[in-house]
């Protein structure tokens, strides 16, 4: 790489200095012929260090993983054509939850852009409705600049993906290297403090509040703003709930959180978000997996504080009475600084009150299930890895019915430590999350809960995890069913289970041991302890562990498509 002071270098060389410049450590990738000369300036620089995934998904969702646990953005980088429609479901995930991440793609030469050139396509069109924002780089004098721009909005207001498209000539075209300190985007000034006289009347009407509820989100989390959270709540008193986005904001083993809301949340949860008469939503969409029906939500009067980042957001749901925009972190410095100079209390009498009614909800035990001496339970498994790990771990997972049970029974008490697709729901991102995850944190206890319709969907980066000697441990929660689409079927379709039984599955021992990591059967649920202390000992080793779990067991408590969050099925019984 040219060294000589300003003297040209090519835009592929340039692409590197900027990501040594904004601290870049690691970057999750896959090579094609659009970004040759890209991966050609990597090899010859020892700054960070190149992930070389088996699918440009994988990139995608193991950068975004990166970020989500480690307050940096993620970095990623694929070739045009296929290389990039690959990686716009990662896109799409990392885009619906807010994740800071910059994706590099390649592009055909500028002067074939439009003429259906080989592995051409209109990334740029494309992945629009799925990233914060897109760039088409024109010319290399421009391209320092771009990718300044793409890290600033990448990270700033409410983040998200940002995507940077490179022509293949722009990459082997030579500029003087300037990357500048600060950028000033005219049409982009997100705004960080939020408004004193809504936060003054918001502060008030806490105060004034009978039944106050806390409602947060992965904004908190976003924001870094857990600190902030813990002290407003603990010195209110107030009941709080976080999201399945926000786990980790408030710890899960204090008394007042009351667990996660919504479609699969906790009775008392849903009780007291339905019947609250004052709603502090902070860093949260209400979005409709949280809050049900709206008309139900509705159906109860209430007043709504709204603290969030995005102006966007607000009102856009559900209708609040003061909404606040601005930072998280930030707003809630000020609210705690407003409560304490405060002369009104919260209304002890009252509260009392409602915390008695939360704990009679709270007593009918909705996360309790029927246990086996002849088949493993799902919930167990997560229960003992809670235990075993002691809470401690870093946990992603795929979705459906395993990643619901890992967010009712595994209590997270710090942020960033529970990593899983909210918005998406994208199947196939535990295993790649665990890797990013491990990237970011070399010594970490590592856990991914998934399941055998999902860790098929990215099995092949087992090869990627043996590369790099990571070694998370896959929990594989197999009930032989794609069981959450099973579930609806059960309860909405008459049990009629179309295309949801998995009747061809591998032998998951095997196809790990294949890959060169430890495999392990698990059919006995009195082997489940054992077999986990044994897997998280060995603690240089990848450990697939194939639980053999109850095919019929389901997810509850359970809000139905349509249905309020005072409409719960507790159980078999309430079908």
């Amino acid at each position: 790489m040219n060294t000589e002071a300003n003297a040209p270098i090519t835009g592929a060389e340039i692409v590197v200095r900027c990501l040594v410049e904004e601290g870049v450590e690691h970057v999750f990738g896959y090579p094609g012929g659009a970004v040759l000369y890209i991966y050609d300036a990597i090899f010859k620089q020892d700054k960070f260090q190149h992930i070389l995934v088996r699918h440009e998904q994988a990139a995608i969702h193991a950068a975004d993983a990166y970020s989500r646990c480690s307050q940096k953005t993620g970095v990623a980088l694929v070739t045009s054509g296929p290389g990039v429609t690959n990686a716009v479901t990662g896109l799409s995930t990392a885009y619906m939850d807010s994740i800071p991440m910059v994706v590099i793609s390649g592009q055909v030469p500028s002067h074939a852009i439009g003429q259906d050139a080989f592995q051409e396509c209109d990334t740029v069109g494309i992945t629009r409705p799925v990233v914060k924002h897109n760039f088409l780089v024109k010319d290399v004098k421009d391209l320092a600049e771009t990718i300044k721009k793409a890290f600033f909005i990448a990270r700033t207001g409410r983040p998200g993906p940002v995507l940077v498209d490179i022509p293949k000539d722009i990459s082997m075209h030579k500029a003087v290297y300037h990357y500048p300190k600060d950028v000033e985007m005219r049409s982009y000034r997100p705004v960080d403090k939020g408004h004193s006289g809504q936060i003054r009347k918001a502060v008030q009407m806490l105060l004034s509040a009978e039944r106050p509820m806390i409602y947060t989100g992965g904004g908190v989390i976003l924001a870094n703003a857990t600190n902030e959270l813990t002290k407003l709540c603990d010195r209110l008193g107030f009941p709080i709930t976080n999201t399945l986005m926000g786990l980790g904001s408030y710890p899960a083993t204090n008394d007042k959180f009351v667990g996660m809301p919504g479609m699969h949340g906790t009775y008392e949860a849903n009780m007291a978000m339905q019947n609250c008469d004052v709603l502090i939503a902070i860093g949260a969409r209400f979005d409709d997996r949280v809050i049900g029906n709206p008309k139900h939500f509705a159906s109860n009067p209430r007043k709504i504080i709204h603290i969030d980042i995005d102006p966007s957001s607000i009102s856009k749901r559900v209708k609040v009475d003061i909404p606040i925009v601005g930072n998280v972190k930030d707003v809630l410095i000020e609210f705690l600084t407003q409560l304490d100079a405060a002369e009104q209390k919260p209304n002890a009498a009252a509260l009392s009150s409602w915390w008695k009614q939360i704990y009679e909800w709270r007593g009918r035990e909705c996360l309790k299930y029927a246990t086996s001496d002849l088949v493993i339970k799902p919930q167990q498994v997560v229960e003992s890895l809670w235990d075993i790990t002691k809470g401690d771990a870093f946990v992603t997972s795929d979705v459906g019915q395993h990643q619901m049970w890992a967010a009712q029974y595994y209590k997270f008490d710090k942020p960033r430590r529970w990593l899983n697709s909210g918005g998406l729901g994208t199947m196939g991102v535990g295993l790649p999350y665990a890797m990013g995850v491990q990237m970011a944190n070399p010594d970490a206890t590592v856990a991914c809960i998934t399941g055998e319709g999902s860790i098929q969907m990215n099995i092949q980066e087992l090869a990627t995890c043996k590369q790099y000697h990571l070694t998370p441990k896959i929990i594989l929660l197999n009930n032989r069913f794609l069981g959450m689409v099973r579930q609806w079927q059960q309860i909405d379709y008459g049990s009629r289970y179309s295309e949801s039984y998995m009747d061809s599955l591998p032998d998951f021992e095997k196809l790990a041991e294949a890959y060169g990591h430890v495999g392990m059967r698990i059919e006995k649920p009195g082997d489940v302890e054992g077999a986990l202390k044994e897997a998280f000992a060995m603690k240089d080793r990848l450990v697939f562990m194939n639980f053999l779990t109850d095919p019929s067991e389901n997810v509850w408590p359970m809000v139905k498509a349509g249905k309020g969050l005072s409409e719960m099925l507790l159980g078999s019984e309430d079908l």
